[in-house]
Protein backbone atom coordinates (compact mmCIF):
# COMPACT_ATOMS: atom_id res chain seq x y z
CA UNK A 1 0.00 0.00 0.00
CA UNK A 2 1.40 3.38 -0.96
CA UNK A 3 1.56 6.22 1.53
CA UNK A 4 -1.39 7.94 -0.09
CA UNK A 5 -3.77 5.01 -0.47
CA UNK A 6 -6.86 5.06 1.75
CA UNK A 7 -6.64 2.95 4.88
CA UNK A 8 -10.38 2.40 4.47
CA UNK A 9 -9.68 0.16 1.48
CA UNK A 10 -8.28 -2.60 3.69
CA UNK A 11 -10.42 -5.71 4.06
CA UNK A 12 -12.07 -6.52 7.41
CA UNK A 13 -9.74 -8.80 9.36
CA UNK A 14 -12.43 -11.06 10.82
CA UNK A 15 -12.83 -14.12 8.52
CA UNK A 16 -16.49 -14.43 9.49
CA UNK A 17 -17.13 -10.82 8.44
CA UNK A 18 -15.44 -11.57 5.12
CA UNK A 19 -17.59 -14.68 4.68
CA UNK A 20 -20.76 -12.71 5.38
CA UNK A 21 -19.67 -10.02 2.95
CA UNK A 22 -19.05 -12.59 0.22
CA UNK A 23 -22.38 -14.34 0.85
CA UNK A 24 -24.24 -11.01 0.76
CA UNK A 25 -22.60 -10.00 -2.52
CA UNK A 26 -23.41 -13.33 -4.15
CA UNK A 27 -27.00 -13.22 -2.90
CA UNK A 28 -27.57 -9.64 -4.08
CA UNK A 29 -26.28 -10.54 -7.53
CA UNK A 30 -28.52 -13.61 -7.78
CA UNK A 31 -31.58 -11.68 -6.61
CA UNK A 32 -31.00 -9.21 -9.42
CA UNK A 33 -30.44 -11.97 -11.96
CA UNK A 34 -33.76 -13.50 -10.92
CA UNK A 35 -35.55 -10.19 -11.47
CA UNK A 36 -34.07 -9.78 -14.94
CA UNK A 37 -34.87 -13.33 -16.07
CA UNK A 38 -38.26 -13.86 -14.41
CA UNK A 39 -40.01 -10.80 -15.86
CA UNK A 40 -40.32 -12.31 -19.36
CA UNK A 41 -41.47 -15.68 -20.66
CA UNK A 42 -39.35 -18.45 -22.12
CA UNK A 43 -39.69 -17.27 -25.74
CA UNK A 44 -38.16 -13.91 -24.84
CA UNK A 45 -35.45 -15.54 -22.73
CA UNK A 46 -34.32 -17.64 -25.68
CA UNK A 47 -34.74 -14.93 -28.35
CA UNK A 48 -31.90 -12.73 -29.50
CA UNK A 49 -33.18 -9.17 -29.16
CA UNK A 50 -30.15 -7.67 -30.89
CA UNK A 51 -27.11 -9.19 -32.65
CA UNK A 52 -25.05 -7.07 -30.24
CA UNK A 53 -26.32 -9.10 -27.29
CA UNK A 54 -26.69 -12.71 -26.21
CA UNK A 55 -30.06 -14.33 -25.52
CA UNK A 56 -30.89 -13.74 -21.87
CA UNK A 57 -30.82 -17.47 -21.21
CA UNK A 58 -27.19 -17.63 -22.40
CA UNK A 59 -26.20 -14.99 -19.85
CA UNK A 60 -28.04 -16.91 -17.14
CA UNK A 61 -26.27 -20.23 -17.71
CA UNK A 62 -22.94 -18.48 -18.37
CA UNK A 63 -23.18 -16.92 -14.91
CA UNK A 64 -23.61 -20.38 -13.40
CA UNK A 65 -20.84 -21.89 -15.50
CA UNK A 66 -18.30 -19.25 -14.45
CA UNK A 67 -19.32 -19.73 -10.85
CA UNK A 68 -18.91 -23.49 -11.16
CA UNK A 69 -15.51 -23.26 -12.81
CA UNK A 70 -13.99 -20.80 -10.33
CA UNK A 71 -15.70 -21.50 -7.02
CA UNK A 72 -16.45 -25.22 -7.24
CA UNK A 73 -13.69 -26.60 -9.43
CA UNK A 74 -10.73 -24.21 -8.99
CA UNK A 75 -11.24 -23.10 -5.39
CA UNK A 76 -13.27 -25.97 -3.97
CA UNK A 77 -11.59 -28.82 -5.84
CA UNK A 78 -15.00 -30.31 -6.71
CA UNK A 79 -15.71 -32.59 -9.63
CA UNK A 80 -17.26 -30.78 -12.62
CA UNK A 81 -21.05 -30.73 -12.68
CA UNK A 82 -21.50 -29.96 -16.38
CA UNK A 83 -18.16 -30.07 -18.24
CA UNK A 84 -20.15 -30.68 -21.43
CA UNK A 85 -21.35 -27.07 -21.51
CA UNK A 86 -18.05 -25.32 -20.86
CA UNK A 87 -17.42 -24.47 -24.53
CA UNK A 88 -21.02 -23.41 -25.11
CA UNK A 89 -20.70 -20.75 -22.42
CA UNK A 90 -17.15 -19.67 -23.18
CA UNK A 91 -17.49 -16.00 -24.10
CA UNK A 92 -14.30 -16.11 -26.19
CA UNK A 93 -15.33 -19.20 -28.12
CA UNK A 94 -18.53 -17.81 -29.66
CA UNK A 95 -19.37 -14.22 -30.71
CA UNK A 96 -22.68 -12.93 -29.38
CA UNK A 97 -24.35 -12.95 -32.79
CA UNK A 98 -23.76 -16.72 -33.08
CA UNK A 99 -24.95 -17.78 -29.62
CA UNK A 100 -28.63 -18.40 -30.46
CA UNK A 101 -27.53 -21.29 -32.70
CA UNK A 102 -25.65 -23.04 -29.86
CA UNK A 103 -27.15 -25.97 -27.90
CA UNK A 104 -28.15 -23.72 -25.02
CA UNK A 105 -29.73 -25.03 -21.85
CA UNK A 106 -33.46 -24.29 -21.97
CA UNK A 107 -34.69 -21.84 -19.33
CA UNK A 108 -35.89 -24.38 -16.76
CA UNK A 109 -32.69 -26.40 -17.03
CA UNK A 110 -30.55 -23.27 -16.83
CA UNK A 111 -32.33 -22.19 -13.65
CA UNK A 112 -31.87 -25.61 -12.08
CA UNK A 113 -28.19 -25.60 -13.00
CA UNK A 114 -27.40 -22.18 -11.54
CA UNK A 115 -29.34 -22.99 -8.36
CA UNK A 116 -27.45 -26.28 -7.94
CA UNK A 117 -24.12 -24.51 -8.42
CA UNK A 118 -25.03 -21.81 -5.90
CA UNK A 119 -26.06 -24.30 -3.22
CA UNK A 120 -22.70 -26.04 -3.51
CA UNK A 121 -20.84 -22.72 -3.61
CA UNK A 122 -22.29 -21.67 -0.28
CA UNK A 123 -20.98 -24.92 1.17
CA UNK A 124 -17.51 -24.15 -0.25
CA UNK A 125 -17.71 -20.64 1.18
CA UNK A 126 -18.31 -22.01 4.66
CA UNK A 127 -15.14 -24.05 4.54
CA UNK A 128 -12.84 -21.55 2.80
CA UNK A 129 -10.06 -19.88 4.74
CA UNK A 130 -10.05 -16.16 4.09
CA UNK A 131 -6.45 -15.73 5.20
CA UNK A 132 -3.33 -17.54 4.03
CA UNK A 133 -5.25 -19.59 1.49
CA UNK A 134 -3.53 -18.09 -1.53
CA UNK A 135 -4.27 -15.04 -3.64
CA UNK A 136 -7.59 -16.37 -4.93
CA UNK A 137 -9.04 -16.95 -1.47
CA UNK A 138 -7.47 -14.15 0.54
CA UNK A 139 -10.09 -11.68 1.76
CA UNK A 140 -12.63 -13.64 -0.30
CA UNK A 141 -11.28 -12.23 -3.56
CA UNK A 142 -12.57 -14.99 -5.83
CA UNK A 143 -16.07 -14.76 -4.34
CA UNK A 144 -15.97 -11.00 -4.93
CA UNK A 145 -14.74 -11.58 -8.48
CA UNK A 146 -17.67 -13.89 -9.21
CA UNK A 147 -20.19 -11.52 -7.60
CA UNK A 148 -18.82 -8.72 -9.78
CA UNK A 149 -18.96 -10.98 -12.85
CA UNK A 150 -22.63 -11.74 -12.22
CA UNK A 151 -23.45 -8.08 -11.64
CA UNK A 152 -21.67 -7.15 -14.87
CA UNK A 153 -23.83 -9.66 -16.72
CA UNK A 154 -26.87 -8.25 -14.95
CA UNK A 155 -25.99 -4.88 -16.45
CA UNK A 156 -25.57 -6.60 -19.82
CA UNK A 157 -29.00 -8.19 -19.44
CA UNK A 158 -30.48 -4.81 -18.54
CA UNK A 159 -29.02 -3.47 -21.80
CA UNK A 160 -30.75 -6.36 -23.58
CA UNK A 161 -34.03 -5.35 -21.91
CA UNK A 162 -33.52 -1.83 -23.26
CA UNK A 163 -32.96 -3.22 -26.76
CA UNK A 164 -35.93 -5.60 -26.73
CA UNK A 165 -39.16 -4.52 -28.39
CA UNK A 166 -42.50 -4.87 -26.69
CA UNK A 167 -44.28 -3.57 -23.61
CA UNK A 168 -42.41 -2.58 -20.46
CA UNK A 169 -41.69 -5.40 -18.03
CA UNK A 170 -39.37 -3.64 -15.58
CA UNK A 171 -40.39 -0.90 -13.19
CA UNK A 172 -38.56 1.22 -10.64
CA UNK A 173 -39.13 4.47 -8.79
CA UNK A 174 -37.87 7.65 -10.43
CA UNK A 175 -34.79 9.28 -8.92
CA UNK A 176 -35.45 12.21 -6.61
CA UNK A 177 -35.58 15.65 -8.22
CA UNK A 178 -32.42 17.68 -8.52
CA UNK A 179 -31.36 19.47 -5.33
CA UNK A 180 -32.12 23.17 -4.97
CA UNK A 181 -28.56 24.24 -5.81
CA UNK A 182 -28.28 22.21 -9.04
CA UNK A 183 -29.07 25.16 -11.31
CA UNK A 184 -26.53 27.44 -9.62
CA UNK A 185 -23.52 25.10 -9.64
CA UNK A 186 -20.38 26.40 -11.35
CA UNK A 187 -20.12 24.84 -14.81
CA UNK A 188 -16.60 23.55 -14.20
CA UNK A 189 -14.09 22.89 -11.45
CA UNK A 190 -10.34 23.54 -11.47
CA UNK A 191 -8.12 20.57 -10.66
CA UNK A 192 -4.64 21.84 -9.92
CA UNK A 193 -1.46 20.25 -11.22
CA UNK A 194 0.60 17.85 -9.19
CA UNK A 195 0.98 14.19 -8.31
CA UNK A 196 -1.63 11.80 -6.95
CA UNK A 197 -1.97 8.05 -6.40
CA UNK A 198 -3.83 6.33 -9.23
CA UNK A 199 -5.12 2.76 -9.07
CA UNK A 200 -4.97 0.56 -5.99
CA UNK A 201 -2.89 -2.12 -4.34
CA UNK A 202 -5.08 -2.29 -1.24
CA UNK A 203 -8.72 -2.71 -2.31
CA UNK A 204 -9.26 -6.45 -1.68
CA UNK A 205 -11.77 -7.09 -4.46
CA UNK A 206 -10.19 -4.81 -7.08
CA UNK A 207 -9.55 -6.46 -10.43
CA UNK A 208 -6.22 -6.80 -12.19
CA UNK A 209 -6.51 -3.75 -14.45
CA UNK A 210 -7.01 -1.47 -11.41
CA UNK A 211 -3.62 -2.53 -10.00
CA UNK A 212 -1.07 -1.57 -8.85
CA UNK A 213 -1.29 1.81 -7.14
CA UNK A 214 1.21 4.18 -8.74
CA UNK A 215 1.96 7.88 -8.83
CA UNK A 216 0.74 10.04 -11.69
CA UNK A 217 1.00 13.76 -12.29
CA UNK A 218 -1.07 15.88 -14.64
CA UNK A 219 -1.04 19.57 -15.55
CA UNK A 220 -3.88 21.70 -14.21
CA UNK A 221 -7.22 21.28 -15.97
CA UNK A 222 -10.87 22.17 -15.68
CA UNK A 223 -13.54 19.46 -15.64
CA UNK A 224 -17.33 19.76 -15.88
CA UNK A 225 -19.05 19.84 -12.50
CA UNK A 226 -21.74 17.49 -13.85
CA UNK A 227 -22.14 15.17 -16.84
CA UNK A 228 -23.30 16.74 -20.11
CA UNK A 229 -27.09 17.02 -20.09
CA UNK A 230 -29.66 16.16 -22.73
CA UNK A 231 -30.41 19.88 -23.06
CA UNK A 232 -26.78 20.68 -23.82
CA UNK A 233 -26.47 17.78 -26.24
CA UNK A 234 -29.65 18.85 -28.03
CA UNK A 235 -28.01 22.21 -28.76
CA UNK A 236 -25.18 20.34 -30.47
CA UNK A 237 -27.69 18.43 -32.60
CA UNK A 238 -29.70 21.53 -33.49
CA UNK A 239 -26.53 23.41 -34.42
CA UNK A 240 -25.93 20.79 -37.10
CA UNK A 241 -23.36 18.85 -35.12
CA UNK A 242 -24.04 15.57 -36.90
CA UNK A 243 -23.74 17.25 -40.30
CA UNK A 244 -20.55 19.22 -39.70
CA UNK A 245 -17.33 17.37 -40.52
CA UNK A 246 -15.28 19.82 -38.43
CA UNK A 247 -16.21 18.26 -35.11
CA UNK A 248 -15.52 14.62 -35.90
CA UNK A 249 -12.42 12.49 -35.99
CA UNK A 250 -11.82 10.80 -39.33
CA UNK A 251 -13.07 7.44 -38.04
CA UNK A 252 -16.00 9.10 -36.27
CA UNK A 253 -17.14 10.98 -39.37
CA UNK A 254 -16.90 7.81 -41.44
CA UNK A 255 -19.02 5.96 -38.87
CA UNK A 256 -21.64 8.73 -38.77
CA UNK A 257 -21.90 8.78 -42.57
CA UNK A 258 -22.01 5.01 -42.93
CA UNK A 259 -24.74 4.51 -40.33
CA UNK A 260 -26.70 7.73 -40.78
CA UNK A 261 -26.42 8.80 -37.15
CA UNK A 262 -28.28 11.98 -36.25
CA UNK A 263 -28.95 11.72 -32.50
CA UNK A 264 -28.24 9.40 -29.54
CA UNK A 265 -29.49 5.84 -29.81
CA UNK A 266 -33.23 5.43 -29.10
CA UNK A 267 -33.94 9.12 -29.88
CA UNK A 268 -36.53 10.16 -32.46
CA UNK A 269 -38.15 13.48 -33.33
CA UNK A 270 -41.89 14.02 -33.60
CA UNK A 271 -43.25 17.44 -34.43
CA UNK A 272 -40.08 19.14 -33.29
CA UNK A 273 -40.08 17.30 -29.95
CA UNK A 274 -37.32 14.84 -29.12
CA UNK A 275 -38.59 11.53 -27.78
CA UNK A 276 -36.75 8.42 -26.68
CA UNK A 277 -37.66 4.84 -25.87
CA UNK A 278 -36.69 3.64 -22.40
CA UNK A 279 -37.38 0.03 -21.39
CA UNK A 280 -40.48 -0.17 -23.59
CA UNK A 281 -41.88 3.30 -22.89
CA UNK A 282 -41.78 6.26 -25.27
CA UNK A 283 -41.39 9.61 -23.52
CA UNK A 284 -40.05 13.11 -24.14
CA UNK A 285 -36.31 13.30 -23.64
CA UNK A 286 -35.81 14.75 -20.12
CA UNK A 287 -33.73 17.88 -20.63
CA UNK A 288 -32.17 17.78 -17.17
CA UNK A 289 -30.83 14.20 -17.31
CA UNK A 290 -27.29 13.32 -18.41
CA UNK A 291 -27.21 12.37 -22.07
CA UNK A 292 -27.24 8.60 -22.48
CA UNK A 293 -26.49 6.05 -25.22
CA UNK A 294 -23.83 8.01 -27.06
CA UNK A 295 -20.68 6.53 -28.55
CA UNK A 296 -17.15 7.72 -27.91
CA UNK A 297 -17.20 9.30 -31.36
CA UNK A 298 -20.29 11.34 -30.46
CA UNK A 299 -18.86 12.39 -27.08
CA UNK A 300 -15.61 13.44 -28.73
CA UNK A 301 -17.45 15.44 -31.41
CA UNK A 302 -19.61 17.23 -28.87
CA UNK A 303 -16.54 18.16 -26.84
CA UNK A 304 -14.85 19.64 -29.92
CA UNK A 305 -18.01 21.56 -30.82
CA UNK A 306 -18.09 22.97 -27.28
CA UNK A 307 -14.45 24.07 -27.56
CA UNK A 308 -13.39 21.48 -25.04
CA UNK A 309 -12.19 17.86 -24.98
CA UNK A 310 -12.83 14.60 -23.18
CA UNK A 311 -10.83 14.17 -19.95
CA UNK A 312 -8.09 11.59 -19.95
CA UNK A 313 -8.57 8.62 -17.67
CA UNK A 314 -5.87 9.99 -15.37
CA UNK A 315 -7.61 13.37 -15.17
CA UNK A 316 -10.95 11.71 -14.46
CA UNK A 317 -9.52 9.66 -11.60
CA UNK A 318 -7.71 12.62 -10.08
CA UNK A 319 -10.93 14.65 -10.15
CA UNK A 320 -12.78 11.72 -8.58
CA UNK A 321 -10.36 10.52 -5.90
CA UNK A 322 -7.72 13.09 -5.03
CA UNK A 323 -8.23 15.06 -1.82
CA UNK A 324 -6.00 18.15 -2.06
CA UNK A 325 -6.37 18.86 1.67
CA UNK A 326 -4.72 15.58 2.68
CA UNK A 327 -2.95 14.44 -0.48
CA UNK A 328 -4.76 11.09 -0.23
CA UNK A 329 -6.60 9.21 -2.93
CA UNK A 330 -10.04 8.22 -1.66
CA UNK A 331 -11.90 5.01 -2.44
CA UNK A 332 -14.82 7.05 -3.78
CA UNK A 333 -15.32 10.75 -4.46
CA UNK A 334 -17.06 11.26 -1.09
CA UNK A 335 -14.55 9.28 0.97
CA UNK A 336 -13.67 5.73 1.97
CA UNK A 337 -17.14 4.50 2.99
CA UNK A 338 -19.23 2.22 0.79
CA UNK A 339 -21.86 3.84 -1.46
CA UNK A 340 -25.33 4.48 -0.08
CA UNK A 341 -28.42 5.89 -1.83
CA UNK A 342 -27.46 9.42 -0.76
CA UNK A 343 -24.11 9.16 -2.55
CA UNK A 344 -24.92 7.82 -6.00
CA UNK A 345 -27.49 6.31 -8.35
CA UNK A 346 -26.40 2.67 -8.51
CA UNK A 347 -27.73 -0.87 -8.48
CA UNK A 348 -30.75 -0.57 -10.80
CA UNK A 349 -32.54 1.20 -7.95
CA UNK A 350 -33.81 3.55 -10.66
CA UNK A 351 -34.08 2.78 -14.35
CA UNK A 352 -32.70 6.12 -15.44
CA UNK A 353 -30.01 8.64 -14.55
CA UNK A 354 -30.80 11.25 -11.92
CA UNK A 355 -30.96 14.91 -12.98
CA UNK A 356 -27.63 16.65 -13.43
CA UNK A 357 -26.42 18.17 -10.19
CA UNK A 358 -27.85 15.40 -8.02
CA UNK A 359 -26.18 13.70 -5.05
CA UNK A 360 -24.32 16.59 -3.41
CA UNK A 361 -23.30 14.20 -0.62
CA UNK A 362 -21.48 12.12 -3.23
CA UNK A 363 -19.41 15.01 -4.58
CA UNK A 364 -15.63 14.90 -4.69
CA UNK A 365 -13.53 17.10 -2.38
CA UNK A 366 -13.41 19.66 -5.22
CA UNK A 367 -17.18 19.63 -5.66
CA UNK A 368 -17.48 17.53 -8.83
CA UNK A 369 -20.81 15.66 -8.81
CA UNK A 370 -22.11 12.34 -10.15
CA UNK A 371 -18.69 10.87 -10.82
CA UNK A 372 -20.04 7.55 -9.58
CA UNK A 373 -23.31 6.17 -10.94
CA UNK A 374 -25.88 7.58 -13.39
CA UNK A 375 -23.88 7.16 -16.64
CA UNK A 376 -20.60 5.57 -17.64
CA UNK A 377 -18.33 8.41 -18.73
CA UNK A 378 -16.20 8.13 -21.85
CA UNK A 379 -12.62 9.31 -21.45
CA UNK A 380 -10.04 10.24 -24.08
CA UNK A 381 -7.81 7.31 -23.12
CA UNK A 382 -7.11 3.96 -24.71
CA UNK A 383 -7.43 0.92 -22.45
CA UNK A 384 -3.85 0.20 -21.40
CA UNK A 385 -2.18 -1.57 -18.46
CA UNK A 386 -0.79 0.31 -15.50
CA UNK A 387 2.97 0.12 -14.84
CA UNK A 388 3.61 -3.17 -13.07
CA UNK A 389 0.36 -4.77 -14.29
CA UNK A 390 0.09 -8.52 -13.77
CA UNK A 391 -2.82 -10.52 -15.21
CA UNK A 392 -4.81 -12.28 -12.48
CA UNK A 393 -6.39 -14.73 -12.35
CA UNK A 394 -6.72 -15.05 -16.15
CA UNK A 395 -5.49 -13.06 -19.16
CA UNK A 396 -8.90 -12.83 -20.78
CA UNK A 397 -10.34 -10.49 -18.17
CA UNK A 398 -8.20 -7.49 -19.16
CA UNK A 399 -4.96 -8.22 -20.97
CA UNK A 400 -6.42 -9.36 -24.28
CA UNK A 401 -8.32 -6.07 -24.60
CA UNK A 402 -5.36 -3.73 -24.05
CA UNK A 403 -4.56 -1.45 -26.97
CA UNK A 404 -5.95 1.38 -29.05
CA UNK A 405 -9.12 -0.44 -30.14
CA UNK A 406 -10.91 0.15 -26.83
CA UNK A 407 -11.61 3.42 -25.02
CA UNK A 408 -11.90 3.67 -21.24
CA UNK A 409 -15.15 4.53 -19.47
CA UNK A 410 -15.20 5.44 -15.80
CA UNK A 411 -17.65 5.96 -12.96
CA UNK A 412 -20.40 3.41 -13.51
CA UNK A 413 -24.07 3.91 -14.38
CA UNK A 414 -27.45 3.51 -12.72
CA UNK A 415 -27.23 -0.11 -13.89
CA UNK A 416 -24.00 -0.88 -12.01
CA UNK A 417 -24.04 -2.51 -8.60
CA UNK A 418 -21.83 -0.98 -5.89
CA UNK A 419 -19.79 -4.21 -5.69
CA UNK A 420 -18.63 -3.57 -9.26
CA UNK A 421 -18.13 0.18 -8.99
CA UNK A 422 -15.46 2.19 -7.18
CA UNK A 423 -13.16 5.10 -7.78
CA UNK A 424 -10.54 2.84 -9.38
CA UNK A 425 -12.88 0.65 -11.45
CA UNK A 426 -12.13 0.65 -15.19
CA UNK A 427 -14.57 -0.20 -17.96
CA UNK A 428 -13.77 -0.26 -21.67
CA UNK A 429 -15.53 -0.63 -24.99
CA UNK A 430 -15.24 0.03 -28.69
CA UNK A 431 -15.69 3.70 -29.67
CA UNK A 432 -18.76 2.83 -31.77
CA UNK A 433 -20.77 1.38 -28.89
CA UNK A 434 -24.05 3.15 -28.07
CA UNK A 435 -26.28 0.46 -26.53
CA UNK A 436 -24.33 0.73 -23.27
CA UNK A 437 -25.40 3.19 -20.57
CA UNK A 438 -22.77 5.72 -21.62
CA UNK A 439 -22.55 9.48 -21.31
CA UNK A 440 -19.63 11.84 -20.66
CA UNK A 441 -18.35 15.11 -19.25
CA UNK A 442 -15.82 17.44 -20.81
CA UNK A 443 -12.58 19.09 -19.75
CA UNK A 444 -10.12 21.75 -20.87
CA UNK A 445 -6.54 22.72 -20.14
CA UNK A 446 -5.83 25.34 -17.50
CA UNK A 447 -2.91 27.39 -16.31
CA UNK A 448 -2.31 26.47 -12.69
CA UNK A 449 -2.59 29.29 -10.19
Amino acid sequence: MTAHEPAGAAAPADPEVLRLRAAAALTAARDRTDVLTSCVGDPELTAQHSPLMSPLVWDLAHIGNQEEQWLLRTLGGREPLRPDIDKVYDAFEHPRAERPALPLLPPAEARTYVADVRARVLDVLTGTSMEGGGQLADAGFVFGMIAQHEQQHDETMLITHQLRRGPAVLTAAAPPPAPADASSLPPEVLVRSGPFTMGTSAEPWSLDNERPAHERSVPAFFIDTTPVSNAAYTRFIEDGGYRDRRWWSRAGWSHVQQHGLHAPLFWTQDGGVWLHRRFGVMEPVPTDEPVLHVSWYEADAYARWAGRRLPTETEWEKAARHDPATGRSLRHPWGDTDPTPVHANLGQRHLRPAPVGSYPEGASPLGVRQLIGDVWEWTASDFLPYPGFAAFPYREYSEVFFGSDHKVLRGGSFAVDPVACRGTFRNWDLPIRRQIFSGFRTARDAEDS
